[in-house]
């Protein structure tokens, strides 16, 4: 009887098999591939191979014995196919690429599988799988906007300049207010994670008042320098820089980048602010938050602790607030920004030219 070809695996060989074998969008034969390798490289006999993975011997053999003659590249892709090409199913997938991309059904947004398989007569797993193999996704949408700021540039370029090329003898924050951070109490207790359920929350809640977090994180070191406040007016602004002024050595220069609010700009604000010419503010262009990289760790501290935390009240969703804080602070670790303004601008400039089409076409029509 002939004997199964033994399978020895590199570090890079097992690491790639074993993210075949868990990916979700690993397509479901090249997961199985790379198990039938892995329990392979384990020693387990062909017949065992089979039946713990409910499949016939058969299987195992053929791709065990092809990795063994050609390694990853031989289980990846499936060999060529004799036949003919497809030509109506090609034709098919073009009109649902441009079906998909250039026009909309008449009483919806956008399409549904079902919706344009109805209206080209196709199956809808034929629509499925042209969206999957050519990375459409109709039912997802992304915000954006781009900037109209008339000081774009000098303000971006300033900006990524604090970022890629800190001043010396100075301290860079990023600040900005998470506003009206809500203290919700659930209506029943939600049920606890466990294995093949995930954790449950009632869609109801009880209001138990807000807070406003003034942050600002030192992009040096990733430490935050926090505080919670009742509102988010000029007053309260003003004593979260006094906070910093005694937080932060006297000898270093401050610069605080921000956006702009009015409350930043308020006239006691900049009466304040020549008292103290150690202080210095840098806004970013209006409708550019992602420039504030505060912003990236409000959306953190939202997904670990704020979003599906329970609070019976606004001193008990504080405390949260400030244990998260003391908890990072204890192993921060600073966000590191690698893009250029010259990159930036390029991107801004082609959405801009993009944009410019759609008006043209929409004017056209």
């Amino acid at each position: 009887m002939k004997s199964a070809p033994r399978i020895v695996l590199t570090d890079e060989q097992r690491e790639t098999l074993t993210r075949w074998s868990r990916g979700r969008s690993t397509p479901v034969r090249l997961m199985q591939r790379a198990k039938i390798v892995l329990l392979s490289a384990e020693g387990k006999m062909n017949k065992d191979i089979a039946a713990e993975l409910g499949i016939m011997p058969n299987t195992v053999v053929r791709w065990r014995a092809r990795f063994a003659a050609g390694g990853l590249a031989a289980i990846e892709k499936d060999a060529p196919r004799g036949g003919r090409k497809p030509l109506r199913r090609d034709a098919v997938a073009r009109q649902i690429i441009e079906k998909t991309t250039q026009e909309r059904p008449a009483n919806a947004t956008h399409w549904s599988g079902r919706s344009l398989a109805a209206a080209l007569g196709v199956d809808k797993s034929m629509v499925w799988r042209v969206w999957q193999a050519n990375g459409l996704k109709p039912h997802l949408a992304r915000t954006f906007k781009v900037s109209n700021d008339p000081r774009f540039v000098e303000k971006l370029t300033d900006v990524v300049g604090l970022y890629l090329n800190p001043p010396e003898r100075a301290l860079v924050f990023c600040f900005d207010e998470k506003s009206q951070i809500q203290a919700l109490d659930r209506t029943q207790p939600g049920l606890p994670l466990k294995k093949g359920r995930g954790g449950t929350m009632t869609h109801d809640y009880k209001r138990n008042g807000t807070t406003t977090l003034f942050a600002a994180l030192d992009m040096a070191e990733g430490k935050l320098i926090g505080q919670c406040m009742p509102r988010h007016r000029h007053q309260e602004f003003l004593k979260f820089l006094r906070l910093l002024d005694t937080q932060t050595p006297g000898d270093l220069d401050l610069h605080l980048i921000l956006d702009n609010y009015s409350t930043h700009k308020h006239p006691n604000v900049m009466s304040w602010l020549k008292r103290h010419p150690r202080f210095h503010l840098h806004f970013t262009p209006t409708s550019s938050s992602w420039l504030n990289l505060v912003e990236r760790w409000f959306r953190e501290i939202t997904d670990k602790r704020i979003r599906r935390g329970v609070f019976h009240s606004v001193k008990e969703l504080k405390r949260a607030i400030l244990d998260y804080i003391d908890c990072h602070n204890e192993n921060p670790e600073p966000f590191i920004w690698t893009a250029t303004a010259q990159s930036i601008l390029e991107k801004v400039r082609r959405a801009r030219a993009v944009l410019e089409n759609v008006k043209l076409n929409e004017a056209l029509h």
